[in-house]
């Protein structure tokens, strides 16, 4: 990148089953020059998630050392299972002028925005990004497709997500889902439209 080209800090969050992955990866495909953040769970890996890949599966001892150790930049329980963002994968790419892509839950994100509060050279780089479905019975319909989680598991979900949904003001950006090319043409936009800035 041009010495002179601020890098961008990209935050795609939205409620479980809403398709941030799907986004990622097509944004990922389509852009050479941002690179995801792999975080850290300590959740079994689903079929097809390989370790470092999806996420950097991790024993809830692991997690708890390097919580303690003050490795993560922030760091989370959801569902049950830790979630947490390295600092290295984050500061790493952006000092090397890297854009840097970050998949997170809504508390994650949120967790992001309140450093950038207090921190103006994050506030520069970062742009925030909620994904949302049109309404409570899309999301469900979504996580049913799945085929991934037992009703009383979607029902948590959708609990948790309706909190979720309430707080998409506090993003910069707000992408009502459609189709899967649809979502990832306006991530794409807002995208581009913030390396121009």
């Amino acid at each position: 990148m041009a010495g002179d080209t601020q890098p961008v800090l990209l935050v795609l969050s939205g409620p479980s089953g809403v398709g941030k992955t799907t986004v990622a990866l097509r944004l990922l495909a389509e852009n050479e020059s941002l690179t995801r953040v792999v975080t850290c769970t300590t959740r079994a890996s689903r079929e097809g998630e390989a370790d470092g890949e999806a996420y950097h599966f991790l024993s809830e001892t692991e997690f708890a050392r390097r919580v303690a150790a003050g490795d993560f930049l922030e760091h989370a329980e959801v569902y049950g299972y830790g979630y947490g963002t390295m600092k290295s994968a984050v500061t790493e790419p952006l000092a090397a002028g890297r854009d840097v892509l970050v998949v997170n839950d809504v508390q994650g994100a949120l967790t992001f925005t309140a450093m950038a509060q207090r921190d103006e050279a994050l506030a520069k780089v970062m742009t925030t990004i909620f994904l949302v479905a049109e309404n409570a019975a899309a999301l469900r319909a979504r996580l049913e497709s799945r085929g991934e989680d037992a009703p009383e598991v979607i029902a948590k979900r959708l609990a948790v997500a309706e909190g979720e949904m309430a707080r998409r003001g506090e993003f910069d950006h707000v992408v009502v889902s459609g189709t899967r090319e649809a979502d990832a043409a306006a991530v794409q936009e807002i995208y581009s439209n913030a390396k121009r800035e």
